[in-house]
């Protein structure tokens, strides 16, 4: 945690369940609760965030009114109109807050036009594309920053980022933020998609749904744990266990001449090309 975050005054648009795990993760590492505001239009939210003990309010611009870095956390939907009422708010100010948003398919060039002051200012932008075990501490990360973001702009992103991330990767080309998204935003879902099916597989074989929940749960966490420890890649790791002609042999040809790969394949590239479409289309409303 850089000690500039600690002095940072830190505004968050939007107090839903990203925004609320990044919060938590800044109140446990020691960030002044009192130099959080967080702007929410739905009570329970805000309820919420202020029973964690910071600042809140419905109104983006008071929340936003001195803020040295603000997370847009809202909706893709109505980030137009936030975009457009913060930046015609800041009139007066004569320095800008960083801008960290965590809102899906949004380009840089897209919010620097919504952004953009009646002067002609911009705020510094970064993008991130976190994902839900954020919300225990667990997250993975990417980032992606303009031209224009100093270092000590991007140590503060990763220093906020670094929060809720166990990994917090930069890449150095817009669209690899939507690579991203493939592969580690929703990610979490093919995971739990696999353990269903496993389950599912488990309870048609004779098992029980309670023991056949326990068991998937506990492999997929330990896989998960040996991932993360072990000093080999997943592919020896895969070896290790797979014994010539036994049973997990067997499993991993069935999964070849299902095509496997050619199936995780393509749904990381499906949720990637959707990512930028969504882009475009906000772009163009």
């Amino acid at each position: 945690m850089t000690s500039q975050l600690q002095k940072s005054r830190l505004c968050f648009i939007g107090g839903g369940n990203m925004a609320g795990a990044i919060i938590g993760g800044l109140v446990a590492k020691g960030i002044d609760k009192q130099n959080i505001c967080v702007s929410e239009p739905w009570d329970v939210n805000r309820d919420k965030m202020k029973a964690v003990g910071v600042r809140t309010t419905a109104s983006n611009l008071e929340a936003s009114q001195d803020a040295d870095l603000l997370v847009l956390a809202v909706k893709p939907q109505v980030t137009k109109g936030v975009c457009q009422e913060l930046a015609g708010g800041w009139a007066e100010r004569t320095s800008l807050p960083l801008i960290v948003s965590i809102v899906a398919g949004i380009t840089l060039q897209t919010f620097k036009d919504w952004f953009k002051l009646p002067d002609g200012r911009t705020p510094h932008i970064i993008r991130v594309m976190p994902n839900t075990p954020a919300l225990l501490g667990e997250g993975a990360s990417g980032l992606f920053a303009g031209d224009d973001v100093l270092q000590a702009e991007k140590d503060l992103a990763a220093s906020l980022l670094g929060s809720v991330s166990k990994a917090a990767e930069w890449v150095d080309r817009e669209e690899l933020i939507d690579v991203v998204t493939g592969l580690s935003g929703s990610g979490p879902a093919y995971f739990f998609l696999m353990v269903e099916h496993l389950i599912e597989s488990g309870i048609s074989l004779g098992l029980s749904r309670e023991q056949a929940t326990r068991l998937a749960k506990q492999t997929c966490y330990g896989a998960g744990k040996m991932l993360l420890e072990s000093s080999e890649e997943p592919a020896q790791l895969r070896i290790n266990v797979t014994s010539p002609k036994g049973t997990t042999e067997a499993a991993l040809k069935s999964f070849d001449a299902s095509g496997f790969k050619e199936a995780v394949d393509k749904a990381v590239k499906a949720a990637t090309s959707r990512g930028g479409e969504l882009g475009k289309i906000l772009a163009e409303s």
